[in-house]
């Protein structure tokens, strides 16, 4: 399906859009475009990968006029461009608001004026029931997709929703192992916490099947394992053979959650079993409620989420072999970091 495609990835420079396109780059792909506001780290990928295939647009997903040169004559854009540190967007909400929401709202309309096939927008499990202004931002975002996904026939509009990403950009895998490589206690938030586990390949299968599985409006949610924050700290010290005692308890950062939720007991009720994957269609009903207020509908909400908490739990021998097929821990353990004696 892409083969002689032109496919743009907003937020491009980010853990995603790196390992996205390893993975198009094997394709037979016309051009894959990154837009993003980092020069830097477009420099970076510019040197790494050339400009044969990869095109570089610098602008900024709130500003609607640096989108549509970018996105003019676009087959499908991967949105990836997003604020997703929680404690950031606890300090300043309104950042959140201008990227995730209105930086969304800005490049859907640019793909739908510029007539784009499909569109899918990333999103994370901390926008079901959120707490926080990160996961508040990216629920509006969900909202916004749907809503261009009813008023559009031309661009499919989808989203997909995942947990932790291991050892993505400010996830907490490579505070862990700098810590231990400095010979620095882990800090803990919570023992008892617990957070969907997967990899950077299983968000861009799950990418990939939302392009050839969608409708417009579709959210798609990969099923995964979970792990508390106790057993993710007892397996990284395993690795590099250090202490378990060496932790220390600072409590929970702003707006975190102790369990993360990917389904909602709402989204339960109707979203459908593929297998590897939920798909949760939209619920494209009008305005006119009279049916339901007259005739009455059954209370279908009596299933319980599906959570980090209620999925399975990885014990430490299981969460280690997937931290073993990490890159990042790969570097590590081939001596790019050395491990100080302790």
């Amino acid at each position: 399906m892409f083969k002689n495609k032109t496919i743009l990835i907003t937020g491009g420079t980010g853990s995603f859009g790196n390992a996205v396109i390893k993975e198009l780059i094997r394709k037979d792909i016309k051009e894959i475009r990154i837009f993003s506001r980092d020069e830097k780290k477009q420099d970076d990928m510019r040197k790494i990968y050339g400009e044969n295939v990869l095109k570089f647009y610098i602008g900024d997903v709130r500003d609607y006029n640096s989108l549509i040169s970018s996105v003019k004559g676009c087959d499908y854009i991967f949105h990836a461009a997003a604020l997703k540190q929680v404690p950031s967007c606890e300090f300043y909400p309104i950042e959140a608001v201008k990227t995730n929401i209105l930086g969304t709202e800005n490049v859907l309309e640019a793909s739908i004026n510029s007539e784009v096939k499909k569109v899918v927008c990333l999103s994370t499990d901390k926008a079901v029931y959120p707490i926080n202004a990160m996961g508040i931002t990216k629920a509006m975002m969900e909202k916004v997709m749907i809503s261009k996904a009813r008023s559009t026939k031309n661009t499919i509009i989808c989203a997909t929703r995942y947990g932790n990403v291991m050892a993505s950009r400010g996830s907490v895998i490579p505070l862990f192992c700098n810590q231990i490589i400095s010979g620095k206690p882990i800090t803990i938030t919570n023992p008892l916490m617990t957070r969907f586990m997967m990899n950077l390949k299983n968000a861009i299968d799950l990418v990939f099947f939302a392009f050839n599985n969608a409708s417009s409006g579709d959210i798609f949610v990969q099923k995964a394992p979970a792990a508390s924050i106790d057993t993710l700290s007892n397996s990284l010290l395993e690795i590099f053979n250090q202490d378990k005692n060496k932790k220390n308890i600072i409590g929970t950062r702003h707006g975190e959650k102790l369990h993360e939720i990917l389904l909602s007991k709402e989204e339960v009720c109707v979203a459908k079993d593929l297998g590897k994957y939920f798909k949760i269609p939209p619920d494209l009903r009008g305005l006119d409620y009279s049916k339901y207020i007259e005739r009455g509908e059954i209370a279908t909400n009596n299933k319980n989420e599906y959570s980090s908490s209620n999925t399975k739990q990885l014990n430490t021998n299981e969460l280690k072999k997937m931290l073993y097929e990490l890159d990042y821990i790969k570097d590590c353990l081939n001596g790019e970091y050395s491990i100080p004696n302790m």
